[in-house]
């Protein structure tokens, strides 16, 4: 192709030389009629200068060509160096990659190749192990067979009677596991009765319930002395009857020295009494006039404290846009109690709980708290209204602005009303947690101490118990088994018994967990 290329410029180099003596003729031909006047001898002269000038720049003009083909060659022939360069590195670099996926795939193959081996193997053991387990099936059930044989010969009974026994057997305790579902889950559809029996039962004692214990009811006022019991009581009775109708509580004055015992169901109504009770005792001025100017002072500066403490309340869990009269109901739940937990301070803890419930669910902590601080509100209303806590406080808050799903936390916390969000269940389980934690709530001792006598007067009464012990303040029973009258698996059969009898002859809140240990002691004498 260089050759090529220089024969074309040359020949190029020709041509222009050959204009360009042509050109120095017709301007020799062109000097000579011009200057004819002139000797022959200057014309040649002059032409022979001519050509020769044309010859020069002839060849300069050559060289040039020359020199720019020579150029042209030597640039084309390093661009097409360089594109050979290039198209050998990829070739090099296509070449390392096919090489790559050759091993690559020779690997793979290889896998492979184990796998399928492997695989082999295990469909050899397999079959192996099929065969094994088929003898020993074979096995067994002949076993089963000629044990069969020897218990029927030994209970001299047939068949048919031997089967028929076990299915009466299996139908009796199938019929108390019925039973106990059943129950179960009526209980469930009633608002699930075993796990409020407690609320239910303080939430009746509070709303003029029939039956109540004295220690959520009443409280003692302390008295100087029993003088001042007769002017409490005044001329026929006078002072005490007005204190009575002033306040609405029952004060009882009997034979017990330096104490009054104010009785009532409503929490707000009896802490009234109370402090107006203990400023006139302190006073010392007890006539039907002085009793109620004292009571209705004593009463807004309960009011007061109400507000206060709802607004505390509200401030603590950081709640925004909350109804003056929602922040005084809360406010009321303070006077409240259940089983000796503050109502308050457990809907501060419910909210609290619900929010890290909510947060570690990927809910809104906002909702899940608001929802956990009013969900306890209908407690707070009068005792004249009727209905339970929480529709009374769904309605209470739905008439102040609450809007869903705050309002089917309130009303389904006790399942009342089916749930509508995923807020509900979750203050359903804080609620639980802050209820069963221990210590939130109390009994009183006589009671307390008759469970726990109960707890291991059903934990001794099996064969085969040594000991028995109720701990954790009667939530967990520790039974003790002589290892001689008991093997493991009855250890396991008294448990399950002792567990049914607990929950069928006893009524406790929450949990009690029954624990069976059976152990052997191996003791030697090294003499």
């Amino acid at each position: 192709m260089p050759a090529l290329v220089f024969s074309e410029l040359t020949t190029m180099g020709v041509l222009v030389a050959a204009g360009t003596l042509v050109l120095g003729f017709i301007a020799a031909i062109m000097l000579d009629r011009v200057f004819t006047g002139k000797t022959l001898a200057n014309a040649r002269a002059q032409a022979a200068s001519v050509i020769e000038q044309a010859r020069d720049k002839a060849q300069t003009e050559a060289e040039k060509f020359r020199l720019g083909a020579e150029k042209s060659i030597l640039e084309r022939k390093e661009k097409f160096e360089d594109e050979m360069k290039t198209a050998r590195d990829e070739l090099h670099q296509s070449e390392r990659h096919l090489t790559k996926r050759e091993d690559l795939q020779d690997r793979r193959e290889e896998h492979l190749t184990q796998r399928e081996n492997t695989l082999d193997k295990r469909d050899t053991e397999l079959a192996t192990n099929e065969k094994q387990v088929k003898a020993r099936d074979e096995e067994l059930a002949q076993l089963i067979e000629e044990h069969k044989t020897r218990l029927l010969r030994m209970a001299d009974m047939t068949p048919e009677q031997a089967l028929q026994e076990v299915l009466n057997r299996v139908e009796q305790d199938c019929r108390q596991d019925v039973a106990k579902v059943s129950r179960r889950i009526i209980e469930e559809a009633e608002t699930d009765a075993k796990e409020k029996a407690c609320e239910i039962t303080l939430m009746a004692v509070q709303r003029y319930a029939s039956e109540h214990t004295s220690e959520s009811t009443v409280r003692s006022v302390p008295i100087p002395s029993d003088e001042m019991k007769g002017r409490i009581i005044g001329r026929e009775g006078r002072n005490i009857r007005a204190f009575e109708k002033v306040t609405g509580v029952d004060i009882i004055v009997d034979d017990t020295p330096g104490v009054i015992v104010v009785s009532c169901f409503d929490k707000v109504r009896q802490a009234i009494a109370v402090e107006s009770l203990e400023r006139l005792v302190a006073d010392g001025r007890l006539h039907p006039a002085r009793i109620e100017e004292v009571v209705n002072k004593v009463q807004g500066e309960v009011q007061e404290k109400i507000i206060k403490f709802g607004k505390e309340a509200v401030l603590e869990v950081n709640l925004r846009g909350v109804h003056p009269k929602i922040v005084e109901a809360m406010g009321k739940l303070n006077y409240r109690t259940s089983y000796g937990q503050n109502i308050l301070k457990h809907s501060i803890e419910v909210a609290m709980i619900s929010q890290i419930i909510a947060g570690q669910l990927g809910l809104n902590g906002k909702i899940a708290r608001r929802c956990g601080f009013l969900h306890d509100i209908g407690k707070a209303m009068d005792q004249e209204m009727e209905g339970t806590h929480p529709a009374l406080g769904m309605d209470f808050a739905r008439q102040y602005g609450e809007k869903e799903p705050v309002l089917n936390a309130i009303g389904g916390h006790h399942a009342d009303i089916p749930s509508t969000s995923y807020y509900t269940p979750i203050v359903m389980a804080a609620d639980a947690v802050s209820s069963s934690r221990p210590g939130a709530r109390r009994e009183s001792l006589e009671r307390y101490v008759q469970r726990l006598n109960e707890l291991q007067d059903i934990a001794t009464s099996y064969d085969g118990v040594t000991e028995a012990y109720a701990i954790q303040a009667g939530r967990e029973v520790r039974v003790m088994l002589d290892a001689a009258k008991a093997n493991d698996d009855e250890a396991h059969l008294i448990a399950n018994k002792i567990a049914k009898r607990i929950s069928e002859e006893m009524t406790f809140p929450g949990e009690i967990r029954v624990t069976v240990l059976r152990e052997t002691r191996a003791i030697e004498i090294a003499r």
